[in-house]
């Protein structure tokens, strides 16, 4: 029987992506033509840009997203994220191109796009995109740095860690408690080997994402007791409890491995 608590995050997506397509159904216009570094930007890419959102090639638009701030002109360059918004958030969701989110979501923070002197109604639309996007991630079996990723470049976007981690941790269903598991004990493992931290987000506190995890034992331990003979459930309890006492790793730390495969042989 299926869990009545559990959310359908693509339904969300769907719904977000909607709400997005109606509140940027009418983007600002350009009052001239683009104005970027053609030295990484071709005219020809300047132009297109300057056009049709929705005719974008998505090679361009990937670009556009990663290229670097300063590249392009300060006062066109929160016009140019709004026009092509929609776009980007497809490229950042299920079955996007997007192989460094965290760095292009990244770009709409303060000193870029700046998200958060955008209209209201536009903000909340992003916002509630990216709760689904998060709900995606976390419910998907997806590695836990892709989740990471998301969640500093969302982050920084926004100016803030706590809310996003509030909303991961309010996700309900049995594939939430699990991708949660699967996080808690990544980050607390990472943190315990003084190995966590933000790539692009450089003002990040990792030390938030340190208090958090101890609120999310009763979690993890919930999940553990369902799940006796799930190692990664009762090695983030182990993790948890180090890091929240101050102590170190008990396992060596995995010189060579991908983070991704890390083992938990505990040290002797």
């Amino acid at each position: 029987m299926s869990d009545p608590r559990a959310v359908d995050p693509y339904a969300m997506w769907r719904r977000a992506l909607a709400e997005v397509d109606r509140v940027f159904a009418s983007p600002p216009a350009l009052d001239r033509p683009v104005d970027g570094c053609t030295y990484c930007t071709p005219e020809s890419e300047l132009a297109l840009l300057g056009g049709d959102p929705a005719a974008v090639p998505d090679d361009v638009l990937g670009h556009f997203l990663r290229e670097t701030v300063s590249h392009w002109d300060e006062e066109q360059y929160p016009v140019l994220w709004r026009r092509l918004l929609p776009r980007a958030l497809r490229y950042w969701g299920p079955g996007g191109g997007s192989t460094a989110p965290d760095l292009e979501i990244g770009h709409l923070a303060v000193h870029g796009a700046a998200l958060t002197d955008w209209p209201a109604p536009e903000r909340a639309a992003v916002e509630r995109a990216f709760r689904a996007l998060l709900a995606v991630a976390l419910t998907d079996d997806r590695f836990p740095g892709d989740i990471t990723e998301l969640v500093e470049g969302i982050a920084h976007a926004t100016g803030d860690l706590r809310p996003w981690l509030d909303h991961l941790a309010a996700l309900p269903g049995p594939a939430a408690d699990a991708g949660l598991v699967r996080l808690a004990f990544d980050w607390a493992t990472d943190l315990l080997w003084e190995d966590f931290d933000f790539t692009w987000w450089y003002d990040g506190d990792p030390g938030v994402i340190t208090a958090w995890l101890p609120t999310q034992r009763p979690r993890v331990a919930a999940f553990a007791a369902r799940h006796p003979r799930c190692k990664t459930a009762s090695d983030a309890l182990i993790a948890i409890d180090r890091l929240a006492a101050g102590e170190h790793s008990p396992w060596w730390y995995p010189h060579g491995t991908d983070p991704r495969l890390r083992l938990t042989a505990a040290a002797p």
